[in-house]
This record gives C-alpha cells, sequence and structure tokens, in this order.
C-alpha cells in the first residue's frame, strides 16, 4: 500500500445470514485504490459491486478480511467525513428547496449560516444548477435531481466520493450528458471517485480503472487500466481504442459467467 491508496480492502469477505441460509456476497477481495482516481465497478446482478462501495461507507461490515480508508477504519472514515455517497435514487426531500436538500448535511455537521451558504453557492455552480437554488425537486428532471444528489454530497468538500450506480435509471441521452459532466466535475476538484455501474461504455468511458467481478459470491475477476486520454470527447467511443477496452471488460464478465446491461 502507497502513500496514495487511500482505500484498501484485503481478502475481505461477507456472509449475510438469512432466514434461508447463509448468503455470501464478497469472497476475497483485494483491492487498493490511489489518491484522484476514477474506478468504476461492474459486473451482473447480485455480484457484490454495491456491497463492496457499502463496506467502504461502513454501511456493511465484513465477516472476514479487513477494509480501510484514508488509513482508518470505515467507521473512523464516516466520522471524520472522509466520503460522500451519491445512492442510486437522488432521495431528495420533496419539501425541501433544492437549496434547503443541498444544506441538510451542512445543518447535521453544523457549519456556520455563512459558510453553509457559500458552499452551496459553490457546488450548485459545480454542477451547473445556479439560479434552481427556490426550485422544489418536483419542479426538475431526473438528471437535475441527480446532480442535485452529487452536489448534496460533495457539499461538505470530501476528499472521496463513493457512487451507486447513479445514472442507471436515466434515458441514455440524459445519461451522456452527466457522464460528460461527471468527468469534468472529477477533472476539475480531483476527487477519488468509485463507481458502480452495469454499464460497459460508461465505465469505460469514465475511468482510470475498471474493476470486472463475478457472480456472488462476488470476487475481482480482471482490473483493467484505462490507456484512454484524459479529454474524452464522445467521438472517444467510436475509436479503436476504447472499442478494444470495452473488449476486455466484455471477456472479463463472460469470464466470469456474466454479461450486464449494454446501455
Amino acid at each position: 500500500m502507497s502513500d496514495q491508496t487511500v482505500i484498501s480492502s484485503k481478502n475481505l469477505s461477507l456472509t449475510f445470514q438469512t432466514g434461508d441460509g447463509p448468503v455470501h456476497a464478497l469472497k476475497n477481495v483485494s483491492l487498493d485504490i490511489e489518491k484522484g482516481e476514477f474506478v468504476s465497478f461492474i459486473g451482473p446482478s447480485g455480484c457484490g459491486k454495491t456491497t463492496f462501495l457499502r463496506c467502504m461507507a461502513d454501511l456493511e461490515h465484513p465477516t472476514d478480511g479487513s477494509i480501510t480508508v484514508n488509513g482508518t477504519t470505515p467507521l473512523e472514515a464516516r466520522i471524520s467525513r472522509a466520503y460522500g455517497y451519491v445512492f442510486q435514487a437522488a432521495g431528495l426531500y420533496p419539501w425541501r428547496t433544492i437549496a434547503g436538500n443541498v444544506r441538510l448535511p451542512l445543518e447535521i455537521m453544523k457549519y456556520g449560516k455563512e459558510d453553509r451558504n457559500r458552499r452551496i453557492r459553490d457546488v450548485l455552480e459545480l454542477v451547473e444548477l445556479s439560479g434552481f437554488e427556490n426550485k422544489y425537486p418536483w419542479q426538475l428532471s431526473g438528471g437535475m435531481q441527480q446532480r442535485v444528489s452529487i452536489a448534496r454530497a460533495l457539499a461538505f468538500d470530501a476528499d472521496i466520493l463513493l457512487m451507486d450506480e447513479p445514472f442507471g435509471a436515466l434515458d441514455e441521452i440524459v445519461r451522456d450528458h452527466l457522464n460528460a459532466q461527471l468527468l469534468k466535475l472529477w477533472k476539475q476538484t480531483g476527487k477519488t471517485i468509485c463507481f458502480v455501474t452495469h454499464s460497459i461504455p460508461e465505465a469505460v468511458y469514465l475511468s482510470t480503472r475498471i474493476v470486472v467481478m463475478s457472480p456472488r459470491p462476488g470476487r475481482i475477476t480482471d482490473v483493467i487500466a484505462s490507456s484512454l486520454s484524459s479529454e474524452r470527447p464522445f467521438e472517444i467511443r467510436d475509436t479503436p481504442e476504447f472499442l478494444e477496452i470495452a473488449q476486455r471488460v466484455r471477456e472479463g464478465l463472460r469470464d466470469g459467467h456474466g454479461e450486464p446491461d449494454f446501455a
């Protein structure tokens, strides 16, 4: 593990005990994620992608092995506000304005009023939603609501952003637009991003590394480093280099006996 490693798992396994017997969600998952990386996790439904992300966030607890975040336990990382978490659904409170939704974690963390207002202004500008502060969630499109969710996760300026398939429910045109916006945001902020997806093109377009996972019990079957340049216009998806990486991801999924959606 290097000085730049922010997330490190060693032989991490997790078994859920259910009324129908044990469910082996993860098995011997070992991975180091470096500061500033954009790492995507891809695999068939039920392969443990989200479970692994939740272990990072102290929302699930391994039954074997270990995981650290910034060299500490996930619990200590959560207490120190080391990460922001973006769920599959935007999860906005309908009775709060957009500014009010972004303000919520800042209120819980007891930031001062002036600091809260500055942070809200800055993150809404970052996700290109300046001017929507006084709107309500029902007045925004699904894609805009997800951008509010991202702004809320960024409001307290955590260095790590955990994203659980945030664009999966959106249509392809909106999804492509948000992919481009997320890349821009990542370059502007230098955050470390862990991103769960079912989409091969999305994983290849966004990532510095792609982690391919097998069906349950979830194991890492391949880790693919991207050779794409940091400048990624959408046309890059038609290049031989992009298609070659996508094919390797596809082969990794096939070797693990699962195929994702091709959205």
